[in-house]
């Protein structure tokens, strides 16, 4: 026997079928109201399925992150960003040939057209690095018209080789146009995300060469923000395409979602928090302000986790790496220790307020000298591989249809209009 919903309003009833953990929204319309046939209200889309996916899984509750079926923690800890991309679009892990031909074939296609810099170039120096890699990113349909077959298998899966394999070069022209240096182009001789750190620092250096601490840091902070399941700017992504849209257009779409400070710009929150905190004797005093509502603990709680965000746990250790290389962020100190005290307070306990991917990740991006406005950036590269695999799964799907929800009028009815001489 099958789980029903039992459902009535005045003389409708109906028992509609539980399939999934859920029910079919469009079922609820056999239901009448005074209003009209039944309908769902879920602002923010809290408790709404939009699609179904086979991309990440999220166990908010256990505090658990897959990607794939793989364990985020097995994947942070062995695997690379390209390796975690394949896996995000193919399906499955690549075999050592699989993965070297992937390498190959995504780190020949990092060069853009000059057009692109030029773009990036045409902004003041001082404009959001942001800005400049949305404007860059959706700018790519025209470079390759191709983008819009969307049911040729060949130029699907050409494109988003080229929107992975650019998306480092457009993100390091738009911070080097920032701070007023050169261009750096893409050097074949590195790996993806060695090649990304010599794009963004090379000085005078023939070849720049990250530490590698620096690097395996990166690379895991790359895995840890490759994806997490229908998120705000991955549902953006996901609307747009389902318009018929590109892989590119669909990508600028997912970046100006994340270019909100409530989306991409948590972990900028968290350093201010810890330089207004300022030494770990003012700890106690801030933890006070919290309880009292006059001031906000940042990088704790999660809308999908209530429990220790399984990436927060990976990064911690890099960022302990990273200052073996660069030397201790004092706010560092006051990090461990606010953990420390937050983790074992009952309030904090009690409302399941744990550390966030955010709290340490900002750490490490300060420790490279990186200025805040370039954080939501370093959270874009990775997570156009997320993007892309949910472009991809969106754009083959038989149930997908063009994303349009319901709204609930609240605003006037039958009204005449009057004449403006009378008004």
């Amino acid at each position: 026997m099958s789980d029903t919903l039992s459902i009535s309003a005045g003389a409708d009833s109906a028992e509609l079928p539980i399939t999934e953990g859920s029910i079919r929204a469009t079922d609820l319309r056999a239901i009448q109201t005074p209003e009209g046939p039944l309908a769902s209200f879920d602002p923010g889309f809290v408790n709404t399925a939009s699609c179904h996916s086979s991309i990440t899984y999220i166990d908010g509750d256990a505090g658990i992150l897959e990607y794939r079926g793989y364990p985020i923690e097995q994947l942070a800890e062995n695997a690379t960003h390209l390796e975690v991309a394949y896996l995000l679009l193919k399906g499955e892990l690549p075999t050592a040939d699989q993965l070297a031909e992937w390498d190959k074939l995504v780190n020949t296609h990092r060069f853009v057209h000059e057009n692109v810099g030029r773009f990036i170039q045409a902004y003041r120096h001082d404009a959001h690095p942001m800005a400049k890699m949305m404007a860059a990113v959706a700018s790519m349909q025209t470079f390759y018209p191709s983008s819009r077959r969307l049911d040729d298998p060949g130029a699907r899966d050409m494109n988003i080789v080229r929107l992975i394999a650019k998306i480092p070069t457009m993100a390091a022209w738009s911070y080097r146009h920032s701070i007023g240096r050169h261009f750096v182009y893409p050097n074949d001789e590195l790996g993806y995300v060695d090649n990304f750190l010599a794009m963004l620092f090379q000085s005078q250096q023939r070849v720049y060469r990250a530490d590698p601490r620096v690097s395996r840091a990166m690379e895991v902070l790359f895995i840890l923000h490759a994806d997490h399941e229908q998120n705000c700017s991955t549902n953006a992504v996901r609307s747009v395409a389902s318009a018929g849209n590109d892989v590119y257009t669909s990508a600028g779409a997912g970046i100006g979602a994340l270019f909100g400070p409530l989306h991409g710009g948590a972990n900028e929150a968290v350093l201010k928090m810890l330089r207004e905190i300022g030494s770990k004797d003012r700890i106690p005093e801030f933890i006070d302000g919290v309880k009292s509502g006059k001031a906000r603990l940042m990088g704790f709680g999660h809308r999908v986790y209530k429990n220790y965000d399984p990436r927060a746990k990976v990064i911690k250790k890099s960022t302990e790496e990273v200052f073996e290389v660069t030397g201790v962020n004092p706010l560092l100190e006051i990090a461990v220790e606010l953990e420390k005290i937050a983790l074992n307070d009952e309030y904090f306990v009690r409302r399941r307020l744990y550390p966030n991917v955010d709290f340490y990740s900002g750490l490490i991006y300060e420790a490279l000298r990186f200025p805040p406005e370039m954080f939501t950036v370093l959270f874009a590269v990775p997570r156009t591989a997320g993007w892309c695999a949910q472009w991809l799964e969106g754009v083959t799907d038989p149930e997908q249809k063009i994303m349009r929800p319901k709204q609930l009028y609240t605003g006037h009815r039958d009204r005449s209009y009057v004449p403006l001489g009378q008004r």
